[in-house]
């Protein structure tokens, strides 16, 4: 199953739906269309049964290299108001993201800048090519990365958040894999198989269980450590419940 339009390609191949950010010649730049497109995507990803895994990469040369020129001419024009609904827009796809049953993956080759990099952040796992680049140069026009920083936080230690989004450098793969950034760097020549060979993992998990695991990852990051002890107990009772993992006792009782 695939569909196409202008900003976003999307299709479903077994158990993985690809989001592709489709403006290569605009450096797959965010605009109001592209973050509503990213919006509508995921959600249609997350009905269908048999994903289990969301991958977003970017056409051409990079993933997305921040907000384009005409969001940024909007910016600096719009009222109060317009920019809050702006911002709450790209809070709503972050948002959107960590509700997402499955897991959500950036696969990044080229750079990941600004809002592009605030993006990558935002997903369950960032994946990179060797030559990627990764930064927050928000600050070098008077921006903030303000959404991303609560993500951003919780990703890597307080010095080095600060660094990031004070400094506005750009870091390449290996450094932001040694800072708790992303996860994964795989060859430039070898990317895409790295990455199809990564996204098998995922075909064999539970979504069952894995939205149960996923949710009470990020569910414990504002609960004491009781609260979020219990918060296991009550996930571990559900997961029991389920038909997949009745399913998997009784295929692992056999062997």
């Amino acid at each position: 199953m695939s569909t196409q339009n202008e900003a976003v390609l999307y299709s479903v191949e077994g158990a993985i739906a690809r989001i592709t950010l489709n403006r290569p010649d605009k450096r797959n730049a965010l605009n109001d269309e592209l973050i509503a497109r990213i919006k509508e995507t995921l959600s249609a990803a997350n009905q269908v049964d048999s994903v289990r895994a969301i991958v977003i990469s970017g056409a051409g040369k990079d993933f997305c290299s921040g907000a384009d020129l005409s969001a940024l001419q909007k910016i600096a024009s719009a009222s109060v108001s317009e920019n809050l609904d702006d911002a709450r827009s790209l809070m709503e796809l972050f948002l959107l993201i960590r509700q997402i049953s499955v897991p959500v993956i950036a696969a990044v080759q080229g750079r990941a800048l600004a809002g592009g990099c605030g993006l990558a952040t935002a997903c369950d796992v960032v994946l990179a090519s060797s030559t990627a680049r990764f930064g927050y140069p928000e600050v070098k026009i008077g921006f903030v990365p303000a959404m991303v920083l609560a993500i951003l936080r919780r990703n890597v230690s307080e010095k080095q958040a600060f660094e990031l989004i004070t400094t506005g450098d750009e870091i390449r793969a290996e450094e932001a894999k040694q800072i708790g950034l992303i996860n994964q760097v795989f060859d430039d020549e070898t990317f895409s198989t790295d990455l199809d060979d990564y996204l098998e993992k995922f075909s064999k998990t539970s979504r069952s269980a894995t939205k149960l695991t996923k949710r009470l990852l990020y569910q414990v990051d504002s609960l004491s450590f009781l609260e979020a002890l219990e918060s296991g107990v009550d996930v571990n009772v559900i997961a029991r419940m389920t038909e997949d993992c009745r399913q998997g006792i009784a295929k692992f009782l056999k062997k």
